[in-house]
């Protein structure tokens, strides 16, 4: 499915989901990254080769959507997909906010987050 060499960087605040993330994405030939939070994605960013980031919305501290501006604002942007399970206004705006970002609504199949990451990396 990818290459060895494509790396995919999770921020996840469930630990179960995160697991099961790490091993589906690495199932499929992805490196596969976990972060419980976007400020520990932050913090190992610099020696991190990431191709493509895999972030919840809703995380605690900075959200998903904060942490694509903070890595765009450091000249760091990648590309991205945003992931929630929440459907309130406030997940809403955040989305918004996001702009053209491909997003999934938790639960979603294996297939739809591969999509997910292709259209994200194609631009």
């Amino acid at each position: 499915m990818a290459s060895p060499r494509t790396t995919i960087a999770v921020v996840e605040d469930d630990a179960g989901v995160r697991t099961a993330l790490r091993q589906l994405l690495r199932s499929a030939q992805f490196d596969a990254l976990t972060f419980a939070s976007a400020e520990e994605l932050l913090s190992a960013r610099r020696a991190t080769a990431i191709d493509c980031l895999v972030a919840d919305v809703n995380l605690p501290g900075m959200s998903g959507v904060a942490l694509l501006r903070a890595l765009d604002a450091r000249g760091e942007a990648v590309p991205a997909v945003l992931v929630t399970g929440r459907d309130d206004p406030g997940t809403q705006e955040l989305l918004r906010q996001a702009g053209p970002v491909p997003r999934l609504h938790k639960p979603f199949t294996d297939d739809a987050l591969f999509e997910a990451i292709r259209a994200a990396m194609q631009g």
